[in-house]
């Protein structure tokens, strides 16, 4: 891999990464060479993805496959439960993202608009993109979520499909704030990582803009996790502590909800190249006026719990402890952390 970095990495967590990198290789020889060829033909899960470097131009374009058919697994986390980072990963790799530069304000071009019935539509959609070059090889630092070959787009052409009707709703209704077109569609059942693409790619809300993807995933998160909150603050106190537990792709949750109203704190532990470290955030009734110190974990767990809180009618205190263990060796996103406290409280 040109672009492969292993700095920040401990040894057992490269040794993990040189297994996940040759399963992906095996992979990837049954679709072809994908470095060596200006273009790919393929279902994208569906799936978009709008960069934050250089904001606020950033890079915006769909993530396609080399493979036609029912690829949604390949993009959506509410499925990966029993997974593992193997696998996982090279879902992520699998997925060739294409790019092109575009104002956050620009929502109402062709590309855009294709983009955004890519977002919403009910299915897989066919793609075919031609590239100005040949993909870039991937980078892996350890840091930040892995992604497969990226290119610079030449042209793109997408199949009709149809879209689900609850978003094409709120997509129409431009009088809907943000914040309440979240919400109704996660009171809608519709799935939160399909939500917070659609807000990514500038379909929700009265002035509507591109929004790079990991801010997007916050902000979802954020707004569905204040709105539980707030229902909560009227339901009773639970009598009893309660402990819950899940662990999965060497991350191990403990959820401790004990009598009091709602307060809720995260602590987050982990070891690497010999050095033990911490971070933690926390919040009363009043919700938290910061940027949590653990980012956008602090709100996916949040999320997690307060759905269960919900759901039960109750309320209580509640301290997250989250034990990150080398075997994490490639991070995959906050979305696991969701998930992960969702599995704990089953």
């Amino acid at each position: 891999m040109n672009n492969l970095s292993t700095k920040n990495m401990s040894s057992d967590s490269q040794d993990i990464l040189l297994v996940i990198l040759a399963k992906w290789h095996e992979s990837l020889s049954k679709y072809g060479n994908l470095f060596s060829s200006d273009s790919i033909s393929g279902s994208s899960p569906p799936s978009v993805f709008v960069g934050s470097y250089n904001y606020p131009k950033v890079f915006v374009g769909p993530m396609v496959p080399p493979i036609h058919g029912d690829t949604s697994l390949l993009d959506t986390p509410e499925k990966w439960k029993g997974k593992s980072l193997e696998e996982i990963v090279n879902f992520r790799l699998n997925l060739v993202r294409g790019i092109q530069k575009v104002s956050i304000t620009k929502t109402d071009g062709r590309y855009i608009e294709n983009l955004q019935e890519v977002a919403m539509s009910t299915k897989p959609t066919d793609s075919d993109l031609i590239f100005e070059k040949a993909p870039s090889s991937v980078s892996l630092d350890g840091e930040s979520a892995p992604f497969g070959p990226i290119g610079q787009i030449k042209s793109a052409k997408f199949s009709a499909t149809s879209s689900v009707k609850q978003i094409e709703k709120i997509f129409y209704d431009k009088d809907l704030k943000a914040q309440d077109a979240v919400l109704n569609l996660y009171n809608s059942g519709i799935d939160i990582s399909k939500i917070q693409k659609c807000f990514s790619i500038g379909m929700l809300g009265q002035k509507r803009k591109l929004v790079p993807t990991k801010w997007s995933i916050t902000a979802t998160d954020d707004i569905i996790s204040k709105s539980l909150a707030d229902e909560i603050l009227d339901y009773n106190l639970i009598d009893s502590c309660r402990v819950f537990s899940y662990e999965h792709l060497g991350n191990v949750f403990s959820v401790v909800l004990f009598p009091h109203r709602w307060i809720y704190e995260m602590i987050e532990a982990w070891y690497s190249n010999g050095i033990l470290g911490f971070g933690s955030d926390s919040e009363d009734a009043r919700g938290i006026n910061h940027p949590p110190a653990i980012a956008g974990a602090y709100f996916a767990a949040k999320l997690g719990v307060v759905e269960y809180l919900a759901k039960k009618k109750i309320q209580a205190g509640v301290v997250i402890l989250r034990e990150i263990r080398p075997e994490y060796a490639i991070p995959v996103g906050v979305w696991q952390v969701r998930e992960g406290i969702r599995e704990a409280m089953k």
